[in-house]
């Protein structure tokens, strides 16, 4: 371990787990923003407020909470690099990197939002409500069991 780093080890990790659920509630909270999105009128009043609610979680919550998530991740590897050589960490990052993915898809899918298009359909965004769910409960598991 890091030795600069090894008495902050549990405040970086506790700082982390704070950073993952902000993330998570908000991953799950967009796509149903996008559900209503689609629900209501275009050009309508309604409308206006779904692109303002959607970009303030993205910009507000959203993106800062994985840029904290990313920052401590990387000074816990820092500190413990040894992880990256575990089966167990190796397939989280792979769910944590899934999760990344999403999160630029849904950054994409609020600027077309924005901009008066409604990409794809409320099932395609009922169903991507629950991928990042999967991929968290995928790291949450691994993260807590260290399986192999």
């Amino acid at each position: 371990m890091a030795e600069f780093l090894a008495p902050a080890y549990i405040w970086i990790k506790a700082t982390h787990v704070a950073a993952v659920i902000a993330w998570m509630a908000a991953m799950m909270y967009l796509p149903r923003l996008y559900i209503y999105h689609h629900q209501s009128s275009p050009g309508g009043e309604a409308e206006g407020y779904f692109i303002a609610m959607e970009r303030r979680l993205l910009k507000g919550i959203m993106t800062p909470a994985m840029i904290v998530v990313w920052l401590l991740a990387i000074l816990m590897l820092i500190a413990n690099p040894v992880l990256l050589s575990t089966p167990w960490f190796l397939v989280k990052l792979g769910a944590v990197l899934g999760i990344t993915a999403i999160h630029g898809f849904y950054s994409a899918a609020q600027k077309k939002f924005a901009a008066g298009v409604r990409p794809r359909t409320e099932k395609f965004w009922r169903f991507m409500n629950e991928a990042p769910f999967i991929l968290m409960l995928v790291a949450v598991f691994l993260a807590v069991a260290k399986p192999f």
